[in-house]
């Protein structure tokens, strides 16, 4: 029977994290916050930030969940490495002046998924030097 830590359910935990985040992320107007998005009207940066993200999350599930082993391993590690970047430029824009993630939730979301990857990452550089 497979472990409950391992580093796929690791992984997946990640990604529910990462992907709930975004939707945290329209709670807390996150578009006035990215620079591709910050410098337009409103209703144009909200409607921009949703649509976006269905090409990327259509694009990272198919790589993540690749039957290539190649493509799918190598897309776990960069996703992985993205939520650690991710996490860290929340912590860098906390001090932004529309920056609204403030609850325990977003903080959760956030930062959980940064240390689930980064978690990931460890586990992912052992097992490649066994």
């Amino acid at each position: 029977m497979k472990r409950l830590f391992s580093k796929a359910n690791l992984f997946y935990l990640a990604t529910g994290l990462i992907f709930t985040h975004e939707l945290d992320g329209m709670i807390n107007s996150e578009w006035r916050v990215l620079p591709l998005t910050s410098w337009l009207p409103e209703e144009i940066g909200r409607t921009a930030y949703v649509w976006l993200h269905v090409p990327l999350f259509g694009i990272v599930i198919a790589l993540i969940s690749s039957s290539n082993l190649t493509t799918r391993k190598r897309s776990r590690f960069w996703v992985s490495a993205f939520l650690v970047i991710h996490g860290l430029l929340h912590a860098g824009f906390m001090v932004h002046p529309h920056y609204e993630f403030s609850s325990l939730q977003s903080n959760l979301l956030i930062f959980g998924a940064a240390v689930c990857g980064l978690i990931f990452l460890i586990m992912d550089k052992r097992d490649r030097s066994v």
